[in-house]
């Protein structure tokens, strides 16, 4: 058949990651929804082999030199891929948005909007038209000089940084100081300086405690340390840093979190005294348009902005072209219901389901026709509620014309599809097949896929439901005022696993991951308080470079170089654990630094990552591969899955509790030294959970997870879902915000919030046994909850 006119895609010898030479064929101008447990090699397909291919189809046509500006991603291995149009990438942003991201600047909302008060604006008599940068406070043009264009500024003061005045400087009255050496070498500077460090600081001068505290001279003295037996201590020369120095520096610059979070409790933050908060300098806020400074329209909710723009006086042609282009961007975003965000509203304060949907807006306005739209789980976050609005989105866009491909958990959207391809059975290198593809109703028929067994519940025997679990105590919160919470009032139950349900921007992650995580981490020393340890699993990366991997995150590295240590030759050598990383000279290759690959510049071709020419991927120089342990080296050992290396380890019970863990948590296919950045937040979260689990605590721990199966299929929320239940089994409390109904279902308390989002949201609808909830009229849950309880 001519290509033109074959209606289908056509895959063939798709090879990309585990992929065993797949062929597929797909059908254009249909809704295609790509399955498979996690690590099945369903992204592979569809992200890997065809977003990547239309990619560099696309590329090849551009003019090469303004292809050496653009990031190029490589040619997927695949012997040929026919009838593919251009298409459209919208994967889900693993990192975390910075605290300059905002509402505006996802949906470009913000770069409309500044373009028409530079261009329509109404300016002072005798003003200068200001260029549209002038309207962002992220450009050196826009921003606030005294705060830089945050908004807010930090600052601390005395009873901040010195909590006790009773306390002389030697116990420790200066809090905000650093523990360990450094703050005892602060403490010797200033007795070296003539300050009493043993009085009490309310004894001190108000002079001297203001120097010691505010100063930004840094003096350098000779300190002379106190003798401690057996240790000789010579005289050096110390530079005095004040404590509101150490603070700031230390918030400002540091990359540990811990001291960044340490530093943050000594400073207040509060609205910039200059702009007010406003985040511009004073000309851009002397502009308006319908009577209004752009940090005011920023500041009202979508819906209310759309109608300043319909009700605004004619002011020309470009403030009308500007208008209609701003409402016309801002439609997609109040369909899929996010109508009540601000422009200003940050991105970090937004949940992942608010994120992915801005984002699926912002392509809808696009307005393209005949392209493949390639969509990474676009449910994830979502509530069933507001799933129903994206099933409404995604029917759009292939009726205007286009190619839907979506990589999918979520049964509801499985089952809206027109043609569903099931990549399996297992993950890693027990999948990369296609089991199915054709309509969904054919899967019934594929005995191997576990996607067929959730898919089709008459093919699943019904699991008993568990006695509800009684309560040991509770945390209780009181009058949470925070984002759109207003004087919430929640109670939440220890010993039991309790799930926090709602639609997106109701509220759940604002009461949990701060409101409840900020209670109990402050209430843990309190004599009686009963949770004696707090652990937030949440999806952030557990690496940002490749040198990161699944070994080093577990510790299980640590492990694995002791033996090699240990071993007979390196012990010969005098060799020690550091000669056995590739992070540091000496035992790794020097060519490729320890990386395993090399960059291949090919200029207005795409950078191509080759394996190293001198260690061939292994990372390790070759005096240090001559060292064997149980007849492997080190580099041999870090491609093992954790499968294999559950059994090659299992007589050493350092590493083999650790590989139990990974297992058991459905990790088994990841192979150990997996770099961090080809996880997925679903995998990072559950090998963060998996470290936890070796642990071994007795002590009573609350685990805080926010959406712990976004990313995870079927099957493998059943795996989750045993692992959690057994955390509450040997006596520790769970709270998990989830949308997953069956898992709600399965949980002894409820708490729902709503009943919608934003303004609409931000109160306790309902709480109560899962039952109960499914019962209660004014919620938006409780019929999903009802139908997922078979009630």
């Amino acid at each position: 058949m001519h290509q033109s006119t074959d209606p289908y895609v056509r895959v063939r010898g798709a090879r990309e990651h585990n992929l065993r030479g797949v062929d597929v064929d797909i059908p254009r101008d249909a809704l295609t929804v790509f399955t498979g447990v996690s690590g099945s090699g369903k992204s592979s397909l569809a992200f890997g082999t065809l977003y990547a291919e239309a990619q560099r189809r696309y590329f090849e046509s551009v003019a090469p030199y303004a292809r050496r500006l653009i990031h190029q991603i490589g040619a997927p291995k695949v012997d040929s891929v026919t009838g593919l149009p251009p298409a459209v990438s919208l994967e889900q942003r693993r990192s975390t948005p910075g605290s300059r991201s905002s509402v505006g600047t996802v949906t470009l909302l913000s770069n409309s909007l500044r373009m028409l008060y530079s261009r329509a604006g109404a300016y002072p008599p005798g003003a200068e038209r200001l260029d549209s940068d002038a309207f962002s406070p992220n450009t050196a043009a826009g921003a606030c000089p005294s705060c830089h264009g945050i908004g807010r500024i930090h600052r601390t003061d005395e009873q901040l940084l010195v909590p006790d005045p009773d306390l002389s400087i030697r116990q420790g009255a200066i809090a905000a100081w650093p523990g360990a050496w450094q703050g005892k070498n602060l403490r010797d500077i200033l007795e070296a300086l003539g300050h009493d460090v043993d009085a009490p600081w309310r004894e001190l001068p108000a002079r001297d405690r203001e120097w010691i505290l505010f100063t930004e001279e840094q003096p350098v003295v000779t300190v002379h340390p106190v003798r401690e037996a057996e240790r000789i201590q010579r005289p050096y020369q110390g530079t005095y840093m004040s404590a509101h120095r150490y603070v700031m520096r230390t918030f400002a610059d540091s990359k540990s979190a811990s001291l960044r979070a340490r530093a943050e409790k000594f400073l207040t933050d509060s609205p910039c005294p200059v702009c007010e908060g406003r985040r511009l300098r004073p000309e851009a806020l002397a502009v308006t348009f319908a009577g209004r400074t752009i940090a005011e329209l920023a500041a009202v909710p979508l819906t209310e902005l759309d109608g300043v723009l319909a009700s605004a006086p004619p002011g020309g042609e470009a403030a009308r072209v500007l208008a209609e282009d701003l409402r016309a961007r801002i439609a997609p975003v109040t369909e899929l219901g996010l109508g009540y965000l601000s422009l200003d509203r940050t991105a970090p304060s937004l949940s992942a389901g608010e994120l992915q949907r801005l984002r699926l807006a912002t392509q809808l306005k696009s307005g393209l026709f005949g392209v493949v739209y390639v969509l990474d789980e676009p449910s994830a976050g979502l509530h069933p509620a507001d799933t129903e609005a994206l099933l409404t989105v995604l029917d759009r866009l292939k009726a205007a014309g286009n190619t839907v491909f979506v990589v999918e958990h979520d049964l509801d959207v499985v089952r809206h599809a027109d043609w569903l391809v099931d990549v399996g059975p297992l993950a890693g290198e027990h999948g990369g097949r296609v089991l199915h593809s054709g309509p969904p109703a054919g899967l019934a028929d594929v005995a191997e896929s576990a996607t067929a067994r959730h898919l089709f519940a008459s093919l699943e025997s019904p699991e008993r439901p568990r006695p509800v679990r009684e309560a040991r105590g509770a945390v209780r919160l009181n009058g949470v005022d925070r984002h759109n919470l207003r004087g919430v009032t929640a109670e939440f139950p220890l010993g039991v696993f309790t799930a926090v349900t709602g639609v997106s921007g109701s509220g759940k992650s604002t009461l949990v991951g701060q409101a409840l995580a900020g209670e109990v981490a402050g209430r843990l020393a309190e004599p009686g308080f009963p949770v004696r340890r707090l652990v937030e699993v949440d999806q952030k990366p557990i690496g940002r470079t490749p040198r990161s991997n699944l070994a080093t995150y577990t510790g299980l590295f640590d492990v694995v170089r002791r033996l090699f240590t240990a071993s007979d030759e390196a012990r010969a050598r005098g060799w020690k654990a550091g000669r056995f990383s590739f992070n540091v000279p000496g035992g790794r290759c020097e060519t490729c630094q320890g990386e395993g690959f090399v960059s291949v510049e090919l200029l207005f071709l795409p950078s191509t990552y080759a394996p190293c020419p001198q260690c061939g991927g292994a990372r390790y120089n070759a005096e240090t591969l001559q060292v064997r342990y149980e007849g492997l080296t080190i580099a041999e050992v870090l491609s093992l899955t954790v499968e294999a290396a559950a059994v090659f380890f299992a007589q050493v019970p350092a590493a083999a509790r650790s590989l139990r863990a990974l297992e058991d948590i459905g990790l088994g296919y990841l192979r150990l030294g997996q770099p961090a950045t080809e996880l997925s937040g679903g995998e990072a979260q559950r090998i963060k959970l998996a470290t936890e689990l070796q642990r071994l605590r007795r002590d009573h721990t609350l685990y805080l997870l926010d959406e712990p199966t976004t990313g995870l299929h079927p099957a493998d929320v059943r795996v989750l879902l045993r692992q959690l239940h057994g955390l509450v089994e040997a006596g520790h409390s769970v709270v998990v915000v989830e949308h997953d109904m069956d898992v709600v279902a399965g949980a002894d308390w409820v708490i729902d919030l709503g009943p919608g989002g934003g303004a609409e949201g931000g109160r306790v609808v309902a709480s109560g046994t899962p039952s109960e909830v499914a019962r209660t009229p004014g919620s938006r849950t409780a019929g999903y909850l009802a139908r997922a309880l078979g009630v």
